[in-house]
C-alpha cells in the first residue's frame, strides 16, 4: 500500500528537518565512507599484546613504572588497531565513479516497493 501524497510530503519534511537540524545523527546513521585498515588492526593488536606483557613484567618485578609504561604502549596499541584507513589524496575513489548518494528515505521506499511487489507478500 503506497503512501498517500499528504504522508510523502511529511515524510519528506521530516527527511529535510532532520538533515537540517541533526547532521551529526544523520552522518552515523547513514555509515561511514572509510573502512576499517585491517593492517592497522593486526599491528595495533600485535602491539596491546606487547603491552600486555610489558604490564605483567612490571608487577612482577614490582617496578611501577614498567606497569605504567605496559599500560601506554598497550593504549597506544588499541588507538592502531581502531584506526580507519584514509583514502590517498590525488587517487581516485570508487565512490565517486559510482551514481551520487541516494537519501535515506529514498533507499528505504525502494525497499517497501521491492517487497510489494514481490510475489506472495
Amino acid at each position: 500500500m503506497p503512501l498517500s501524497e499528504q504522508e510523502q510530503r511529511l515524510l519528506d519534511e521530516m527527511e529535510r528537518n532532520l538533515y537540517r537540524h541533526d547532521a551529526d545523527f544523520v552522518a552515523t546513521v547513514s555509515g561511514s565512507s572509510t573502512k576499517p585498515d585491517f593492517r592497522a588492526m593486526v599491528i595495533g593488536i600485535l602491539i596491546a599484546i606487547l603491552g600486555i606483557a610489558v604490564v605483567v613484567t612490571g608487577v612482577a618485578t614490582r617496578l611501577p613504572i614498567i606497569g605504567v609504561l605496559g599500560f601506554l604502549v598497550m593504549f597506544g596499541g588499541v588507538l592502531v588497531s581502531l584506526r580507519r584507513s584514509k583514502e590517498r589524496p590525488g587517487v581516485e575513489s570508487k565512490s565517486s565513479t559510482r551514481e551520487p548518494r541516494r537519501s535515506f528515505m529514498d533507499r528505504m521506499n525502494e525497499k517497501w516497493d521491492s517487497q510489494q511487489n514481490r510475489p506472495g507478500g
